[in-house]
């Protein structure tokens, strides 16, 4: 009786030793297909697409809850970008969700900023800075000009910019790029 529990054991030993060598061995962070959808969004995080940001729409267009043709931002590129993924036909962009412009960034008239923190409430990454009752201003660098700060700010202080390219900024468009290269 007492070797059938020591060999009971030992199996048991054996085999949890297996599996979590196997978890730690075949771990999967996420969903590989969610993450590469993730890539082509260009990340402004607006919810335009009537998601909370970019992630999350990813991973409702990987389960078939949404269309690929949500994202304003990412316009016709995007789409033809998210299209080719998933192998489906690519669609014109659904205009329920907005209409595509070039990439923009938001300026605050410093001059009639009264302070109020509605636009940092607002902004989903975190691109104005200021404090209760000075000025703000916005990070030109991590704006993604989403201008989810233009619609809370009581004084209309708010302005979008086109962002001009320069040979910095400037991208191929994604039909044109090489099949083996990555997009940004």
């Amino acid at each position: 009786m007492l070797t059938a529990i020591f060999a009971l054991l030992a199996l048991a030993v054996v085999f949890g030793l297996i599996l979590g060598f196997a978890a730690i061995r075949f771990k999967v962070e996420g969903d590989p297909v969610v993450d590469k959808i993730d890539a082509l969004l260009p990340q402004t995080q607006c919810g335009q697409c009537t998601f909370p940001g970019c992630r999350p729409y990813a991973e409702a267009i990987a389960k078939g809850e949404a269309e690929i043709n949500q994202c304003p931002p990412g316009g016709e590129t995007t789409i033809q970008a998210l299209a080719d993924l998933l192998g489906r036909d690519p669609l014109p962009l659904n205009e329920e969700h907005g209409e595509h412009t070039g990439k923009t960034v938001v300026h605050i008239i410093e001059a009639q900023c009264i302070g109020c923190t509605l636009c940092i409430q607002a902004c989903p990454v975190d691109a104005i800075v200021g404090a209760a009752k000075q000025m703000h201003t916005v990070i030109d660098d991590e704006c993604t000009g989403c201008n989810l700060c233009i619609p809370p700010c009581p004084v209309d202080c708010i302005v979008i910019v086109p962002v001009e390219e320069d040979l910095q900024s400037w991208k191929w468009p994604y039909p044109a790029m090489a099949s083996g290269d990555k997009r940004p």
